[in-house]
């Protein structure tokens, strides 16, 4: 009798689920650990610059298993920062970020493919002006490992273009500045 009981609990463990051996992080805002840039060109002779100081997001990443890793980011669109205040008034505006009534943005992952060597193509719908709509971002694996305050910690970056009109923008600047390009550096505690 005994020997059944065993075999049974033994047959029923190899039936439970495996453990996912992802771990979850969070984006270190707070240690300025991150951030979210953007690029547009000002009419096809220079480029505005600028970033979001606040946003906020986690991640889940196991690098092997890289298709089950999952993105989420919130960007608090009222801290556009350009470094020109009355630009930064303009671009809260309804003609371009329209803030008032959209004061988020967010992005969520929809599937992760690992391209080799640490480079990733992450799949989400992408949330900006209320309109939500696929965005892919090419991202690196820039490194992981212990800190020196006994955590541990994985380091992204990326980058992605989008056009302006496909989120509703309503200001028109000319072809040379259709499109937005964002740069992000995204370092994650592991919780």
């Amino acid at each position: 009798m005994k020997k059944h009981l065993i075999a049974a609990l033994i047959g029923a463990t190899f039936m439970l689920p495996v453990a996912v051996n992802a771990a979850d992080y969070v984006i270190d805002t707070q240690g300025a650990h991150a951030s979210i840039q953007f690029s547009v060109s000002h009419l096809g002779y220079s480029f505005v610059v600028g970033r979001f100081n606040e946003f906020s997001g986690d991640f889940s990443f196991d690098a092997d298993k890289v298709a089950d890793a999952k993105v989420n980011v919130k960007i608090n669109t009222n801290s556009v920062d350009s470094n020109h205040a009355e630009r930064d008034k303009h671009l809260r505006s309804a003609d371009f970020l329209n803030t008032s009534k959209f004061p988020e943005a967010s992005f969520s992952s929809t599937s992760i493919v690992d391209k080799g060597n640490n480079q990733f193509v992450i799949n989400g719908d992408f949330t900006l002006n209320g309109v939500t709509k696929p965005l892919s971002i090419d991202a690196v694996a820039i490194g992981e490992g212990k800190d020196p305050w006994g955590g541990y910690r994985a380091g992204f970056s990326g980058k992605t273009t989008f056009a302006m009109k496909d989120f509703g923008v309503k200001m028109d600047l000319g072809p040379a500045s259709a499109n937005v390009e964002l740069a992000l550096v995204v370092e994650g505690v592991k919780q």
